[in-house]
């Protein structure tokens, strides 16, 4: 696909852009199923091997977060584009409603917990976004549930503003300790978003996926939209930039997203450990002692 194509979808702060102005479905990145399984494969197991040398190099973590609107598709695309990554480097959280204990800590406290150990790359399905942007589009969540000081929810413009500055300097603050920020929007239209919503309802299998409020909520896509931009818009920078991915085609939106990350990660300075000469000859000797131990 090649980077110059990857870096169409990239936000890195340099200036504001108008989410509407993204695509939501681009030309097929693939041939057919058979050539989208293919490429996907062939990325996934690059994506692997990347993330060997990582989980023994044991330097940098990556933070991989999924936002979108519902249905765009964050938990097909996170089984499908990490699947063939060993388990035992990768870790996974999805984030809901905010339990009463949750409530009872900041905002960034529940997502904080959960970041990824150096040499493992850290899967959030949702995030700390969420408090940009559900409680931007609902500020009764701000405030009448959560526990702030009544002082801080008066002037929710100032809010807004400082979070979108607590949360830029938090993924600065990540960076600087050796963990990369990759950021994805999952930018699906509200023609597509009705078509997904329609096989939950239709298909059985789906049911347990939709719920009443998912009506409600669709009734303020735009903004949403709105949203999402303030927040790209806030929070974008070169070391943590956002992908806005459009995400009509799932086959499209999954090869975009592992070519992305495995931009991102092949660019991190991480190899296998070394061994010089002594070590080697040390090494040799522990052949011996097996091949002697066999004969036992």
């Amino acid at each position: 696909m090649g980077k110059s194509k990857i870096n169409s979808f990239k936000v890195d702060g340099s200036k504001s852009i108008d989410i509407r102005s993204f695509a939501t479905d681009i030309e097929q990145t693939y041939q057919d199923k058979s050539d989208y399984k293919d490429q996907l494969k062939s990325l996934t197991q690059k994506l692997d091997a990347i993330q060997e040398k990582m989980y023994a190099h044991n330097r940098y973590g990556v933070l991989v977060i999924f936002q979108a609107l519902d249905a765009a598709g964050k938990d097909s695309t996170v089984r499908a584009v990490f699947k063939r990554i060993n388990p035992h480097g990768t870790v996974f959280h999805s984030f809901k409603r905010p339990t009463s204990n949750e409530l009872e800590h900041d905002y960034m406290w529940r997502c904080f917990t959960k970041l990824p150990e150096r040499g493992k790359i850290g899967v959030f399905n949702r995030s700390y976004y969420e408090e940009v942007l559900v409680t931007k589009v609902h500020p009764e969540i701000i405030t009448d549930y959560q526990l702030l000081p009544l002082e801080l929810t008066k002037d929710l413009d100032l809010l807004f503003k400082n979070r979108y500055s607590d949360i830029k300097n938090f993924e600065t603050y990540l960076n600087n300790n050796g963990i990369e920020v990759v950021k994805f929007f999952l930018n699906v239209s509200k023609k597509e978003q009705g078509k997904r919503l329609i096989d939950r309802i239709k298909e059985e299998n789906k049911n347990w996926k939709f719920e009443e409020g998912d009506i409600k909520e669709r009734a303020l896509f735009d903004n949403y939209l709105d949203a999402f931009e303030l927040a790209i818009n806030n929070t974008s920078t070169e070391a943590s930039p956002w992908y806005i991915i459009p995400s009509d085609d799932k086959y499209n939106m999954r090869l975009l997203v592992a070519e992305v990350l495995h931009e991102r990660l092949k660019a991190l300075p991480v190899h296998f450990p070394e061994s010089d000469e002594n070590r080697q000859a040390e090494l040799s000797k522990f052949i011996n002692i097996i091949k002697e131990q066999n004969l036992d």
